[in-house]
């Protein structure tokens, strides 16, 4: 654990490193609780606001490559938290689907997750954190550009 004046000369990036760090850090040592790796977590957390996407619309979401998506499916369905079924109508497109574990994994682990949320928030202005959230999507966007632009210059 560094000082606090330390900190207090890290640029941005460093910080949001170091808070993501420690905050993932308590996230996966309540998922491993519940038998759930941290990448099973990005993609149930996605799943729970709709699931029936495909794999690309999963991994395009979740913001992992699809690859990566393949293998944590494979073992998300063999512990039971999600089902891949072929449609009819398209048999080249296999949608994902939570089982009715999956879905009950959302009601013992985002109360942890929040309450994790909860602590790293303690003690902190309602308005530095309504701040700190429009800074950091200012941050995002402004980065997104920057990719955005690089990829339009490759073309």
């Amino acid at each position: 654990m560094r000082d606090n004046d330390a900190l207090s000369r890290e640029r941005l990036a460093h910080l949001v490193k170091e808070v993501f760090r420690l905050t993932s850090g308590a996230l996966q040592k309540k998922l491993r609780t519940h038998d759930v790796q941290y990448s099973h977590w990005t993609l149930l957390r996605v799943l729970w606001m709709g699931d029936g996407l495909t794999q690309r619309q999963l991994s395009e979401q979740a913001g992992i490559s699809e690859p990566s998506t393949f293998a944590a499916l494979q073992v998300m369905q063999a512990k039971g938290y999600v089902t891949r079924q072929k449609m009819p109508d398209n048999k080249k497109q296999v949608r994902v689907f939570l089982t009715h574990t999956g879905l009950q994994l959302k009601n013992s682990i985002v109360p942890q997750a929040e309450a994790i949320n909860d602590q790293a928030l303690l003690g902190i202005d309602p308005k530095d954190i309504q701040a700190t959230r429009r800074t950091l999507i200012a941050m995002a966007d402004n980065l997104n550009l920057e990719l955005m632009g690089s990829v339009h210059e490759g073309d």
